[in-house]
């Protein structure tokens, strides 16, 4: 009883060190966002049940229901680079109030369009509106977080993503029963509140340049300009092709899981395993992170993300299937961890909008190109081909990522003798 009593205090005080090296000493500003988030990804009811509700209540048929998502991340490509440079010209506050309010009008659009056009135009339209928050956000943490922090804060950020969309998910099925415009209203609703909590709480970060429509304009001239960078495309590209593997676990590996024999219980059941590792480990891999270069952390994200999904040309069985999730989820915590701290860094302060825009933007195109691909190769060419092509694609994502780390480390000694702000992370 006494060696009880005395190790419960050593295991408290364990956790609360762990929880406050996780969490401790981001500002106020940061907590604001993480709690507008939560609170924006737990009304997340839309995405998820988008092509039952198309199918069943608007009598679309599942090729037109494709074509709708399909133009909703073509939106979302766009509104990467749109929501980046609308922050570093008007300023992050004002942009992340816009672009969060015109995502919940993009929303209610959706929801109230009933014919066949209205519906493909509403759903282009919350592809571009409903996103563009996203890059504002990852740059006004940039703005209020300290360099060193960046990576803990970012790990927070992609962790409470997670968390609410993975409590989402059920409330989505529950609330659908009510019919499904109540779950566009308030998705849209949850989106509105994310905004006026910013309008409320969280001070303007950057320097805006201009807020007349003839100075605004100009600025959507260089928001590609990060892809002109040759440091920011080497880190990018293999971004690029790690998001298109990872991508592929939102049709192909569902259709190929089905022709196994899966039931849909069970392909729900082995995708869990993704949201429960990420929420139990990300905040504290953020923290370990730090300790490794972030190339290195960027090459092991991609070997485990090809392997992981290469695993899957072994899932004959739900542990099989489920282990391969494992490794592959792996990899995007890692990703996750140090990813955005790593544009933050490459980006000169008056352009940090632009480059994050960037990076959601290739995310975008991943998103869009990696089903349509995944689909063609696992029909035609089969599943080891498109499993195996999944392993030789992480392969090279890694050899990348530590083939450009010194041209990196170069280019980010030479950022920190000109503007402050780049975190002495070593790549």
């Amino acid at each position: 009883m006494l060696r009880a009593t005395m190790a419960s205090p050593t295991l408290a005080a364990r956790v609360t060190a762990q929880v406050r090296a996780a969490a401790g000493g981001l500002p106020a500003t940061f907590w604001f966002l993480w709690t507008g988030t939560l609170v924006n990804r737990l009304g997340s009811f839309v995405t998820p049940l988008l092509a039952i509700y198309l199918t069943r209540e608007r009598g679309f048929s599942a090729e037109q229901a494709g074509l709708v998502a399909s133009l909703q991340g073509a939106g979302a490509v766009l509104s990467g680079p749109l929501g980046g440079a609308i922050a570093d010209r008007l300023g992050r506050r004002a942009a992340l109030v816009l672009s969060l309010w015109l995502g919940s009008a993009g929303m209610l659009f959706l929801g109230f369009s009933e014919t066949f056009l209205w519906i493909h135009l509403a759903a282009f339209t919350l592809g571009v509106l409903g996103e563009m928050y996203r890059p504002v956000v990852s740059t006004t943490i940039a703005d209020v977080v300290r360099p060193e922090d960046r990576v803990r804060a970012y790990g927070l950020l992609f962790w409470v993503v997670n968390i609410g969309f993975a409590i989402a998910l059920p409330l989505a099925g529950w609330a659908s029963q009510a019919g499904f415009r109540l779950l566009f209203i308030a998705d849209a609703a949850t989106t509105f509140v994310y905004g006026c909590l910013v309008w409320w709480r969280v001070p303007e970060s950057g320097a805006p340049r201009g807020t007349s429509a003839r100075a605004f304009l100009p600025s959507l001239r260089p928001m590609l300009a990060p892809l002109k960078d040759k440091v920011f495309r080497g880190f990018g590209i293999p971004t690029f092709l790690g998001a298109f593997i990872f991508f592929q676990c939102m049709v192909s590996l569902s259709l190929d899981l089905k022709d196994r024999g899966f039931t849909t219980a069970e392909f729900g059941l082995v995708m869990s395993v993704n949201g429960t590792l990420i929420v139990l480990l990300q905040p504290f891999v953020s923290t370990w992170v730090t300790r490794w270069r972030r190339s290195a952390v960027l090459a092991a994200s991609g070997l485990l993300t090809g392997v992981g999904f290469g695993l899957h040309a072994l899932s004959v069985n739900l542990t099989l299937a489920a282990l391969a999730v494992v490794v592959w989820t792996l990899g995007e915590i890692l990703h996750g961890a140090v990813s955005l701290s790593v544009v933050a860094d490459l980006a000169p302060p008056e352009q940090r909008g632009s480059y994050q825009g960037a990076y959601y933007m290739l995310w975008g195109l991943a998103g869009c190109a990696a089903p349509a691909v995944g689909g063609w190769v696992l029909d035609h060419l089969g599943r080891n081909a498109l499993w195996g092509g999944c392993l030789v694609l992480g392969l090279i994502v890694a050899g990348w990522h530590l083939a450009v780390a010194q041209d990196r480390r170069r280019h980010l000694e030479a950022l920190r003798l000109r503007f402050e702000g780049v975190s002495a992370h070593e790549d």
